[in-house]
């Protein structure tokens, strides 16, 4: 009897906790769209998504650069990050001795601790005077010194998620490729790496939500110029960065207008995410 009371309790208290968790979100969402859609339909959908004027002062609320510079960067950050976080998985969990394994993962969840702007300070210090010294002339920077120091963010989540997944596979499939007499790396590649694609799949839309939704690191190292950029070293504007650089003086129409950045940028991620998981559904 005692134990039905702790069990109906414990059931109460996850299904109160998932639905915190599910309010939460609701929570978010009204306040974006009940915030940002005024401001939308003032200023004009086509304007406010479109245009690439961005000059709140002369009442212009132009976002497109904004939006394509949010985009350059998280495609960048995935060239760069996805591969190798990926590939440090594979080696992770069929290729490294149990004696490195220990530093090896300590160290990349080391990574995952160490705040936005210490990434920041590295990326301005380090990487900024890189590219000054390989690209003479340029700032250094801009989307090609953004996208490096987003791709080194994001590896924890990549290579910690698809590390999961490929070690959550059943042996059997190692095991009998094998036995069919495949090699170690053409059954590591071409058996289990297939069998993990879906959780390899969620380890890439995570890392590239992260990217995208980044800001301190990125204020730090992209230029910060709200312009439609013509190559890897321009400076960008991404939407976060917008909200954050004008959030503290922004009153009115304004302030309005960068909610409605928020707003768009929410839908830009719920869209990428449920694009994926769609596909992944069909797939399967």
């Amino acid at each position: 009897m005692e134990s039905n009371r702790k069990e109906t309790w414990l059931q109460l208290l996850f299904a109160g906790c998932a639905a915190l968790c599910i309010l939460s979100v609701a929570l978010i969402c009204w306040f974006l769209f009940a915030n940002g859609l005024p401001a939308i339909v003032e200023i004009g959908p086509l304007n406010f998504l479109f245009s690439t004027d961005w000059s709140p002062s002369q009442g212009q609320y132009g976002i497109f650069a904004m939006i394509v510079g949010s985009i350059c960067l998280g495609l960048g950050a995935a060239l760069f990050g996805v591969p190798l976080g990926v590939l440090t998985a594979i080696y992770l969990a069929y290729y490294c001795p149990k004696k490195l394994y220990g530093p090896f993962k300590s160290a990349i969840d080391l990574l995952a601790g160490i705040p936005s702007i210490v990434f920041g300070f590295f990326g301005l210090v380090v990487l900024v005077g890189w590219m000054q010294k390989v690209f003479v002339g340029s700032s250094g920077k801009g989307i090609l010194c953004a996208s490096l120091l987003l791709a080194i963010m994001i590896l924890p989540t990549i290579v910690s998620v698809s590390e999961n997944a490929l070690q959550s596979i059943d042996p059997s499939f190692y095991e009998a490729s094998r036995a069919l007499g495949a090699g170690h790396d053409h059954t590591v590649f071409f058996v289990c790496v297939p069998a993990a694609a879906r959780g390899i799949g969620t380890a890439i839309v995570l890392g590239i939500s992260r990217a995208i939704g980044e800001t301190m690191a990125v204020i730090m190292v992209a230029g910060n110029a709200a312009i439609l950029p013509t190559s890897i070293l321009s400076p960008v504007r991404t939407l976060t960065t917008g909200i954050v650089l004008e959030m503290s003086y922004a009153s009115g129409l304004h302030r309005q207008a960068l909610i409605a950045m928020g707003t768009v940028l929410f839908i830009l991620i719920l869209i990428m995410n449920i694009g994926f998981f769609k596909t992944r559904h069909q797939k399967g």
